[in-house]
């Protein structure tokens, strides 16, 4: 057992950047990089999410209350989030705040070598206007992608999560998968342990951006990995599920 926890802690050190020759990463290989976003079909409904300048309701919340505050909810309100709200949201966790040029771009959360290697989905139960299905967040329109409609979600989502019931009701829950070759284009190996913190400043954000909006969250990590992946029609492989928070008035 104890060479087990020695190979699983090897993950959480910076070791392996010692065993690496940066000269044949392919950035270095001059491969072109990664897109910054997942390509989807430009002929595929689109759902407009509402812009900066148009929020009227996000509350504005001082930084120290918010931290002051934080806690994880499993319990919400049965009420449904507005499309603002969901926008800020979004915006707060995986907004683009600038467009460097096509394969770089400054988000709301730091992240890697400005790699950003992950992807935002969305099990929506109850958000006003939208139909219950997942999403996928499109950052650079600031848009969101119908991936499924399903009437059965509630049902689907407790499973994949382990059967944890208050993820079932929550009005809408955040799925992060990452895309690992992101990463991995300009770090190889090294690529990993990054990825796994980038996704902790994402969901620390949520955790923040919540208090806006009187709603709270709930980070998980405990899931049937193929279950979601098939739940979010990813290949498992070149992208997959990576961590979840499900978010509601509280």
């Amino acid at each position: 057992m104890e060479k087990l926890f020695e190979q699983y802690r090897y993950f959480l050190k910076d070791t392996v950047r010692q065993t690496i020759d940066f000269r044949l990463t392919d950035q270095r290989k001059g491969m072109p990089p990664p897109p910054i976003q997942k390509p989807y079909d430009v002929n595929s409904d689109r759902i407009d999410l509402v812009t900066k300048d148009n929020w009227h309701s996000i509350m504005n919340i001082d930084i120290i209350s918010a931290i002051e505050n934080r806690k994880s909810h499993r319990h919400f309100r049965d009420e449904p989030l507005s499309l603002e709200e969901l926008s800020f949201l979004l915006w707060a966790t995986q907004g683009i705040r600038k467009r460097e040029d096509e394969s770089t771009a400054f988000r709301t959360v730091p992240s890697a070598g400005c790699r950003h290697a992950l992807e935002t989905y969305l099990c929506i139960l109850n958000v006003t206007g939208l139909a219950m299905g997942i999403y996928r967040y499109l950052p650079i329109e600031h848009q969101l992608l119908a991936v499924s409609l399903n009437e059965h979600l509630a049902e689907d989502i407790a499973t994949a999560t382990l059967y944890q019931s208050f993820i079932g009701k929550a009005p809408v829950t955040f799925i992060w998968t990452t895309i690992p070759y992101r990463m991995e284009w300009r770090y190889h190996l090294a690529a990993h342990k990054v990825i796994a913190i980038d996704a902790g400043h994402v969901c620390q954000n949520l955790y923040l951006a919540c208090a806006a909006i009187g709603g709270g969250t709930c980070a998980v990590a405990a899931y049937h990995q193929e279950l979601m992946d098939k739940l979010l029609k990813v290949d498992g492989k070149n992208e997959f599920a990576l961590y979840l928070a499900a978010v509601g008035k509280i």
